[in-house]
Formats: structure tokens, sequence, C-alpha cells
């Protein structure tokens, strides 16, 4: 994205879900917000939950949140990617070393809405929000489900307590992925394939591992490592997020 787009933008969204790793992935994805928010608190970022899904052992499968400052997005864009972490749970009784991954998806957002949708291209589903475990928690029906016809693309918020600002939420996701899928459609028209397909590849491509047992952290795409991990995982990001300024300008 060339600087000129950058400036316009003002804020993120971020998406983390768990990957493999069953349980143990899920309270590593809960790690990764967590890690972000203190960071953003650092930063004086203002932060709001879109949507979320818990575990009963307090993990997220998914969790989404937007993240709102002037340079927001030049420090946070290089997160999207696969993150690994290796360390033994609190659940292995033999002491074996797992090994889970949680995905990171970095959506911008700009300051003028570039993304028009007419109300007539959604489809909006209305139900009762789930708890850890599927239980229904809440016994008015203000989930949101927002299909977006032309697209196909869903998005699902039930994080409040009323349908309004669940919906608002759930249109703001959809707004960035709207955005996204033109993005990828434009490099491909215009013959940049390559840039196109590494776009589309980010979420799946490993980008950084956290190995607890040697306590380091290694970003594999600048092949550069951290120590102190309980800290960076406490939110000091700042070595790390200057580093990578650093080496991965566009």
């Amino acid at each position: 994205m060339s600087g000129e787009n950058e400036s316009k933008i003002d804020s993120v969204i971020i998406e983390i879900r768990a990957g493999t790793g069953g349980e143990e992935a899920a309270l590593f994805a809960a790690e990764l917000f967590r890690m972000y928010t203190r960071y953003a608190q650092n930063q004086d970022w203002k932060q709001k939950i879109l949507d979320s899904q818990k575990t009963e052992l307090g993990g997220y499968k998914q969790i989404t949140f937007e993240l709102k400052n002037g340079d927001v997005w030049s420090k946070i864009k290089y997160e999207g990617g696969v993150h690994r972490i290796q360390r033994i749970p609190k659940t292995e009784k033999g002491g074996r070393t797992h090994t889970s991954t949680a995905t990171v998806a970095v959506l911008p957002k700009s300051k003028k809405t570039q993304t028009k949708i007419d109300p007539k291209d959604l489809k909006i589903d209305i139900y009762k929000s789930s708890g850890p475990g599927g239980q229904n928690v809440n016994k008015r029906e203000t989930a949101i489900r927002v299909t977006h016809l032309p697209t196909g693309i869903v998005v699902t918020s039930q994080t409040e307590r009323n349908q309004l600002e669940n919906k608002e939420n759930a249109l703001s996701i959809l707004e960035v992925r709207i955005l996204e899928k033109k993005q990828r459609e434009q490099e491909e028209m215009i013959g940049d394939k390559r840039k196109a397909q590494i776009h589309a590849a980010m979420r799946a491509e490993k980008i950084r591992t956290y190995n607890f047992p040697q306590d380091r952290i290694t970003d594999h795409r600048i092949k550069k490592s951290w120590h102190h991990i309980e800290k960076i995982m406490d939110g000091e990001l700042d070595k790390m997020v200057k580093t990578l300024e650093k080496n991965l300008k566009d």
C-alpha cells in the first residue's frame, strides 16, 4: 500500500483465530490478543472488540477487534500471518513441548469510507449469542450475522447486548473485508498477479515463532530473534516493531 493511501488510514481491524493445537491454540490466541491490547494501551490507541468466541478454559476460537489512532497501521501492519507457539502446556503431564498456531489478519480501515454498501445487498440474520461450549448466554436474540450477497462474505458480531451495536460492529468488519477483496481483484486485473498472490498468502505464511523453553521469539521473515519473551507478550513490542518497520518496508 502506497504512502499516499496509508495517510488515509486511521484504524485497523485485527482478526485472531486459533489454528492447529486445539485448546492450547485457543489459549495462545487469547495471549496474542492480550499482547496487542497491552501494546495498544502503551501507544494510547483506542480499542473496541467487534466479535469474539470464547472457549471454556478462557481461550478464543476467534476474536475481532479495532485499534484506532493515527499511526496504528504503520506499527501493526506487519503482524498479519501465522504465529506459532512452542511450550509445555499446563495440561501436559509428560512434560512434552507442544506446537500450536494462531492466525492474525490485519485489515486497514480508511478515514473516509471507500466502500458503499447497499442495504439491498445484505441478508441479516438475528440469533441468540453463545458462550463457551456453544451454549446460549443471552435469552434475547441480539447476535447478528450479515451476508453480503454480491460477494458471499459473511460476518458476525455477538459482543454487545443489543442488536443495533452488534449490527454496527458487523458492518465495520464487512466494510474492510469487501475493501480487501476489491484490492486483491484490482491487483490481479492490472497484471501484478505475484503481488496479489503474496497478499492472499499472508494469512497462511508462518511469520513468527514464540519459543518459551528457549525464552526466544523469532521472526522468520527477517531471521531475527528477541529474548525476554514474557515482557514481549506483556505488550513490550517497540523493539520488534521498529526492526520490522526498518526491514520490511514496501
